[in-house]
């Protein structure tokens, strides 16, 4: 079952790379619904995961919860397909920030409609975007090991 939340079905899927590096270096969005850690950390350029493209689209849903707390607003999942026919799917805050993505990349293209949307933005706690302690590391690597 898609967790209303973070729109995930597996609580410990996060991170898909490198885990424990992600979970102990990174700060992270802890789903008060089901638990599931997103990397949310923002470095010193202002990028972060969540704006990167993503293979496909269930991949990218799993970090729009990331961009939504981020961006502090609702975020949609678009199909982005550069010059060459390769498709990816970015996340943007809005119509607006599509249309900036692609006057500054000519050689991309969006061909329709929002793909994924949240339906309702919901309001995040502030101790739920923070650096997870050890014990908090070593509980969710394990839960993500047994398949928790």
């Amino acid at each position: 079952m898609e967790c209303k939340e973070c729109y995930s079905g597996e609580s410990r899927i996060t991170p898909l790379l490198k885990s424990r590096e992600c979970l102990e270096s990174h700060r992270q969005y802890v789903c008060n619904t089901c638990g599931r850690c997103i990397c949310a950390s923002v470095d010193d350029k202002g990028r972060y995961r969540a704006a990167f493209p993503f293979k496909t689209l269930d991949i990218a849903k799993l970090y729009l919860r990331s961009a939504e707390v981020i961006t502090r607003s609702k975020c949609s999942i678009y199909e982005i397909v550069s010059s060459g026919g390769r498709k990816s799917y970015k996340i943007f805050k809005d119509q607006e920030a599509l249309e900036l993505y692609l006057k500054k990349n000519k050689s991309k293209t969006c061909m329709g409609e929002a793909l994924f949307s949240s339906t309702d933005l919901i309001e995040y706690k502030e101790e739920q975007l923070r650096f997870l302690s050890k014990d908090e590391i070593c509980q969710y690597i394990e839960e993500q090991k047994n398949g928790a």
